[in-house]
């Protein structure tokens, strides 16, 4: 199965450097823009059978412009949401320092944030996702993900069977493709966070 991770495009929380996570902004004119660009990218190079997406509006209005050119079935998941970033969602990124600082220390990898989700969580939820994405999936060639940055990246630790307690992150821009093949033995990387759609 060939597996596509893909970001959403620019969303409004980008312009008005607010914490998203949970907060749910729709995409900006640039970010369906980008949407489009990758849409007619993908339609020429590799459509996918299924697309499964967040029903967070970014994604969900990336995922639909997808669909939409190359006419295949979407899929929202409630587990591919975001990070629940619980009492920052929305704030002013100064605000939420001032206002909910992190310990000392950092926050750790079990504690939540106020009404939100621990890191070891988020990872369990990534997990939980990519197990019943991948299951029912399985009679087709080639899915596509339509996600968040976080989730992404938890997404590949899991194809990756990183540790649950890693230093690795990986990065997505706005509509940055991961590809990777998965057979019942491994997972081969093809290519991480690529956005030649966008210079195109």
């Amino acid at each position: 199965m060939e597996i596509l991770l893909i970001r959403h495009g620019q969303s409004e929380a980008d312009l008005l450097n607010v914490h998203e996570g949970r907060a749910d902004f729709p995409l900006t004119e640039l970010g369906k823009e980008q949407a489009k660009k990758l849409a007619c990218y993908l339609n020429n190079h590799s459509p996918p059978d299924i697309i499964w997406a967040s029903p967070l509006k970014r994604a969900s209005e990336t995922a639909t412009i997808l669909a939409e050119e190359i006419g295949c079935m979407l899929i929202k998941e409630p587990s591919l949401m975001e990070y629940n970033n619980g009492v920052l969602a929305g704030l002013q990124k100064e605000v939420a320092a001032s206002t909910y600082p992190l310990p000392l220390g950092g926050r750790k990898p079990h504690e939540r944030i106020q009404n939100g989700e621990s890191e070891i969580e988020f990872r369990m939820r990534a997990e939980l996702a990519l197990s019943k994405v991948l299951s029912e999936s399985s009679a087709v060639v080639r899915i596509a993900i339509v996600s968040h940055g976080g989730m992404i990246s938890n997404l590949l630790k899991a194809l990756l069977q990183l540790p649950v307690l890693t230093d690795i992150t990986f990065s997505t821009g706005d509509t940055g493709i991961h590809k990777l093949d998965k057979s019942e033995t491994e997972v081969k990387i093809r290519y991480l966070n690529s956005k030649e759609h966008l210079y195109k």
